[in-house]
């Protein structure tokens, strides 16, 4: 695990140098839709070991991500001894807010919460364009004001890396690692504009 954090912030770091997609082929897309699979199991309950900082404050405990159907995600953050820290709910592109501890629940935390879960767990983004790297592809989403890029391993056809950004600047970015059976094993979200990071080691039933 401390490998892959050290290894996360170090590729982070490369990626703020230049812009996303600097010195990368653009092809034509060869595919309408790149599919994020890691939360895609219905039968499945997702439960990670969670580690979160918002603006210095830390909170720890269990997130809990569950599919209900195809277009319906429940996520839930709650400390080791079973309370509540917050309940979210994404149907269909609608986010729904059941609940949450006061020092989270301002709308510019929750609304930047919002995004970031929504980019972690939903399984079809259209594709918008597409780039060639040496090693993986690179294909451009958007979401609300936001361009994603889906970094895509050529060999393995994993999913390793997501940057949310605005106008070619990274916002956000998340690294998947560990990965087995369509399960990333740890997950690092960390911002790169505002003091707020997310950490994930999964827990085997």
């Amino acid at each position: 695990m401390r490998y892959f954090l050290i290894s996360s912030l170090f590729l982070l770091l490369i990626s703020c140098s230049s812009s996303i997609t600097k010195g990368l082929l653009e092809q034509t897309p060869n595919k309408e839709i790149v599919v994020n699979n890691y939360f895609s199991n219905s039968d499945k309950d997702y439960v990670y070991k969670a580690k979160i900082s918002v603006y210095n404050t830390n909170f720890s405990g269990l997130l809990i991500i569950k599919k209900i159907n195809q277009n319906h995600h429940r996520i839930v953050f709650t400390t080791e001894f079973g309370n509540n820290i917050f309940d979210f709910e994404y149907i269909e592109n609608s986010f729904k807010l059941n609940s949450a501890v006061e020092k989270l629940n301002k709308k510019h935390i929750i609304n930047t919460l919002s995004d970031d879960f929504y980019l972690l767990v939903n399984q079809n983004n259209k594709v918008f364009k597409q780039f060639s790297e040496r090693n993986q592809m690179v294909y451009q989403t958007k979401f609300n004001d936001y361009d994603n890029y889906f970094f895509v391993s050529k060999t393995s056809n994993n999913l390793n890396k997501i940057v949310m950004a605005s106008k070619e600047k990274e916002k956000m970015t998340i690294f998947y690692n560990n990965i087995d059976n369509k399960t990333a094993k740890d997950i690092a979200m960390i911002h790169q504009n505002i003091k707020m990071s997310i950490y994930l080691t999964y827990l085997s039933n």
